[in-house]
């Protein structure tokens, strides 16, 4: 009797929990660009973050969203791409923006050129556009013939999230080319681990398909590493070499 007397009140904080977590999910993943953005505007230098990291959220995303057209999930998951993608867009402007501006007698590259050396260091944000609207359409149309075989869309699932499971391997591979995390907002990785952290927990306990929360593991093991980089390289940090001249152009890988 007592327990039914406390329906009125458990029933709604279950539904305002329950809209604060799809919340969560949906602009969560988002906020740890913040600090990064706000660090490339203000010192208008863009070295420390890799652009890549940008590459593989925007094709993981589209997957998703292409994989929800075969298996619906649940909407929050869905949004979150939608606005993930945006958010990549806005990064993308930004760093693209601030390297152009640090450039001198750079000769300009252009999608259109189809030059694979220069993937994804296209001088006009125009150009990154046009390569995810192509990339877009071609796995769409794919999609589209291939929408009625079961095989596929799993696939197309794993996919998905594997390569956003891959999501931090570039900023991983450039910590480690360069034994430096300079650049790297820590926060950022520090918002990526507990952001993964309770993605994959809301995976696990909604009973999302088995591909988001084996990948979600994955890239939470990812994240771990790179804070290991950060507390590696800040102990032992690199000597710097001499005289070296390190052109404005240099990626971040």
């Amino acid at each position: 009797m007592e327990a039914e007397g406390l329906d009125w009140l458990l029933v709604p904080l279950h539904q305002l929990v329950s809209w604060g977590a799809a919340g969560a999910m949906v602009f969560g993943g988002v906020v740890p660009y913040i600090p990064q953005y706000r660090d490339i505007r203000r010192t208008q230098n863009a070295e420390g973050f890799s652009t890549y990291v940008c590459l593989v959220l925007l094709v993981a995303n589209i997957l998703r969203i292409l994989f929800w057209f075969g298996r619906h999930f649940e909407s929050p998951l869905l949004w979150q791409s939608a606005v993930m993608i945006l958010t990549m867009l806005l990064m993308l402007k930004l760093c693209t923006e601030v390297r152009v501006t640090n450039e001198l007698n750079v000769k300009r590259r252009f999608f259109a050129d189809f030059d694979p050396h220069h993937f994804w260091h296209w001088s006009s944000f125009g150009d990154y556009v046009q390569c995810v609207l192509a990339f877009t359409g071609v796995a769409g149309y794919v999609t589209y013939l291939s929408i009625d075989s079961a095989l596929f869309v799993e696939t197309l699932g794993f996919l998905a999230v594997l390569t956003e499971a891959m999501l931090g391997v570039p900023q991983l591979y450039r910590n480690y080319r360069h034994q430096s995390t300079e650049g790297m907002s820590i926060k950022m990785v520090l918002m990526w681990t507990s952001g993964d952290t309770f993605k994959t927990a809301y995976f696990l306990l909604n009973g999302a398909p088995l591909q988001f929360s084996v990948c979600g593991l994955l890239q939470v093991l990812v994240d771990l590493a790179i804070l290991g980089q950060a507390y590696a390289f800040a102990r032992h940090p690199q000597k710097p070499a001499p005289h070296v001249a390190h052109p404005a152009s240099a990626k971040a890988l």
